[in-house]
């Protein structure tokens, strides 16, 4: 029996297998350890392609329909809902093990060896608070895994997969781990006896790096787009602003594919037609016509990389694929000011993982962060104000779970 560990992340997905006794990662892509979890539906070719192939295909403006964070849609009724999907019907979780199947298919041409058992990381919490929809979302992943042609799947918590490939711990003192992925934030507090690594206490929030996309794409763009602006009553007079919804939607990457209707494109029209600015709107018009809502995220995502680089006093935004010269300005205090809310819900989880094992602060002397979220200056500053004292580790950040998943399936 060989069994893949698997971390399939909201954001990007990797693999591994342990071999002589060390984690080999499995080149999922040409000469890439890490697969973009995205998928786009040719509609020219009728093929469906992943990871950056499929973002690629999007940037180029290939008829099609993109997808990309469906795994923030597990345990919702959306996953199970069938989509037209050009001359196909298929839910969201087909969509789902379309994608691990590949996964599985190119690590056994890879390694020449069938995977008929997976071990898959999952977050600690899919849902911060629901646990109905915590226990349905694993149900979801599940049967993706199962359609994709495994026999059998196990899970383990993200977090505590990365505290088996963690670096020594400072004598007497404990390690935390920090996964901030795409969608979720994990916390596994961890000692260790010589080789062995014990998990003391794990705890999750629903928060991530789709979410700063998220906050990022508010503040700054979708205010040009008309997000606050203010439209003339078809009777009668006076205005009322814009409807959230619209805006929330195109901001969010697992929702953007659903934005595409006549009825939002109309909706959009009447905007442009009686907006105080018609301009706006004319943008939010044309962003739905052409369907450029994943180019508007795309776009954000590397705004937020360029704006978190540690020489970078501004960054911008680029937004020429709706009009030409148009850009969303920010830099590193906007950026700060705007993931305020997200760094405070992830220090507070903090907390609670401490409060859960009945610890204190003092008593953690390493961090391990993990997942490329992580990494943003925000995290950083909300851990280091809480373990001012603790050593920081950065190493394995992108691959760490996919790591300790091989070492845990061998076992």
């Amino acid at each position: 029996m060989n069994t893949l560990g698997i971390d399939f992340g909201t954001s990007n997905t990797s693999a591994a297998v342990l071999v002589n006794g060390r984690a080999h990662l499995i080149e999922v892509e040409a000469e890439r350890t890490t697969l973009p979890t995205s998928l786009f539906f040719d509609y020219h070719t009728g093929a469906t392609t992943y990871g950056s192939v499929a973002n690629a295909a999007l940037i180029e403006g290939r008829e099609g329909r993109f997808m990309r964070a469906l795994k923030s849609v597990l345990g919702t009724p959306l996953v199970r809902e069938q989509r037209q999907i050009h001359y196909e019907r298929l839910t969201l979780v087909e969509a789902i093990a379309r994608f691990l199947r590949v996964i599985r298919e190119r690590a056994e041409e890879t390694t020449g060896m069938p995977f008929t058992h997976a071990l898959s990381g999952r977050p600690v919490r899919f849902h911060s608070s629901n646990d109905a929809r915590n226990a349905q979302a694993e149900i979801d992943l599940r049967e993706a895994y199962m359609i994709a042609g495994f026999d059998h799947v196990d899970f383990m918590y993200e977090p505590e997969a990365a505290a088996l490939v963690a670096g020594p711990l400072p004598k007497g003192k404990l390690g935390l781990i920090i996964d901030i992925g795409g969608g979720t934030s994990d916390f596994s507090i961890f000692e260790r006896d010589e080789m062995h690594t014990r998990i003391i206490t794990s705890h999750g929030v629903r928060v991530g790096g789709t979410d700063f996309d998220k906050a990022i794409s508010l503040a700054q763009v979708m205010p040009l787009l008309g997000r606050g602006c203010e439209i003339r009553n078809e009777m009668g007079p006076g205005t009322f602003t814009a409807p959230n919804a619209i805006y929330n939607d195109l901001a969010s990457w697992e929702k953007i594919p659903f934005q595409y209707t006549p009825e939002t494109r109309r909706l959009a029209a009447r905007f442009q037609k009686r907006g105080i600015i018609s301009q706006p709107f004319k943008r939010l018009f044309d962003t739905l016509d052409m369907e450029m809502g994943h180019d508007i995220a795309f776009a954000v995502e590397a705004g937020k990389i360029r704006a978190n680089a540690p020489d970078a006093d501004s960054a911008t935004i680029d937004l020429r694929m709706i009009e030409p010269d148009l850009w969303a300005r920010m830099g590193h205090g906007n950026l700060s000011r705007v993931l305020n809310d997200h760094a405070t819900t992830i220090r507070e989880a903090a907390i609670q993982t401490l409060s859960d094992a009945d610890l204190r602060a003092d008593q953690i002397g390493q961090i391990v962060f993990v997942g490329g979220s992580s990494l943003m200056h925000v995290v950083e500053h909300a851990m280091t104000t809480l373990f001012p004292d603790a050593v920081l580790e950065r190493t394995e950040a992108f691959t760490a779970v996919a790591d300790g998943l091989a070492i845990a399936a061998a076992r």
